[in-house]
């Protein structure tokens, strides 16, 4: 992973001069204001439920009426379902639009050991408790970042669960150890305060200290600070200190990284046997975008083009351009 080179705006950003400066720090834990749209979007509250998967209880998000055409968001690495709150419900007027947090993510199940082989079954898992099945039409995929890494292995694994796989920034390369090593290292950038640590996390002694430490990865310019500082509330959790004094910490497993079955190679030709339309929405400015030694695994046929003025969290730098992006997408593949 680069994080030297952001692409059209030309200038190279040091991840450690991003890191040195947290995004919510300035609010000093308020919430910064919001715009009219995404109150509004927050307004259209989803169904919360529990999927049983694999032995293992999955955080399910539901928006939207059953019957209609189904609708599948993935977050990507560390992020939760929630990640998708302010943008599901968009499309629930003419899909039965369904968010999960993967194992390991949000108030999700950890497990022992994460692996690509096992999305097959909790993305059935969820799609069953979310009733897509009612549709005549198969749902579609959106997956971000790592969500959409997992989102085409699906595809290509699976394509009889879905009618199509829409990307959004995803590294074609999929995951690696060097990878997740560089991950973690970026994630460690900048001061850390805090010494109290329970089950691998740090403990912070305020909602306010873990907001302020609170960063993207990779780093990238900021912008919608609303959105980040929803998106962190929604990554922590309280928890009790020595059974007394109550923190916060994050709400993942530490871990991920290290209990990840790297041993599934991504072939250069892995688009060739993928069946159902696929397509990618980059962000423009994302070093993915950039990236001169991704592989050509998208099938024949693949619709690719950029978001302007987006970086790799496309959905916090131009969350109403992703959004009419997707629904152009299906426009072209599913009858409403």
């Amino acid at each position: 992973m680069s994080t030297s080179d952001h692409g059209a705006r030309g200038a190279a950003i040091e991840p450690a001069a991003l890191a040195s400066a947290p995004p919510l720090a300035k609010y000093d834990g308020a919430e910064p204001p919001a715009d009219g749209w995404f109150k509004a979007a927050l307004e259209r509250q989803p169904e919360r439920q529990w999927v049983s998967s694999r032995g293992s209880k999955l955080e399910l998000l539901t928006w939207g009426e059953l019957g209609k055409p189904g609708l599948v968001f993935m977050h990507g690495a560390r992020a939760q379902a929630d990640w998708w709150s302010f943008i599901a419900p968009f499309f629930a007027d003419d899909f039965r639009v369904a968010a999960f947090s993967s194992p390991g993510t949000g108030h999700s199940d950890w497990r022992d050991q994460y692996d690509f082989n096992d999305l097959a079954t909790d993305a059935k898992a969820v799609s069953d408790a979310a009733g897509l099945e009612r549709s005549a039409q198969r749902p579609v995929f959106v997956g971000h970042s790592f969500g959409g890494s997992q989102v085409l292995f699906l595809a290509r694994r699976s394509p009889e669960q879905m009618s199509g796989a829409i990307l959004v920034d995803t590294s074609l390369r999929g995951p690696s150890r060097e990878g997740a090593a560089e991950h973690q290292a970026l994630a460690g950038l900048g001061r850390r305060t805090q010494s109290q640590v329970a089950n691998g996390h740090r403990i912070y002694a305020t909602l306010t200290d873990a907001l302020m430490r609170f960063r993207l990865m990779p780093p990238q310019p900021m912008t919608n600070d609303f959105i980040v500082d929803y998106i962190a509330r929604q990554l922590l959790e309280a928890v009790a200190v020595k059974g007394q004094a109550r923190g916060w910490r994050w709400r993942y497993d530490p871990d991920y990284w290290s209990k990840f079955n790297y041993d599934i190679p991504l072939p250069r030709d892995f688009g060739r046997s993928i069946k159902v339309p696929v397509a990618h929405i980059h962000g423009q400015s994302s070093y993915f975008r950039r990236e001169s030694d991704q592989p050509d695994v998208l099938p024949k046929g693949a619709i690719e083009f950029d978001i302007p003025d987006a970086h790799h969290h496309v959905l916090i730098d131009q969350p109403l351009a992703l959004v009419t992006a997707i629904r152009a997408v299906l426009a072209t593949w599913v009858k409403t």
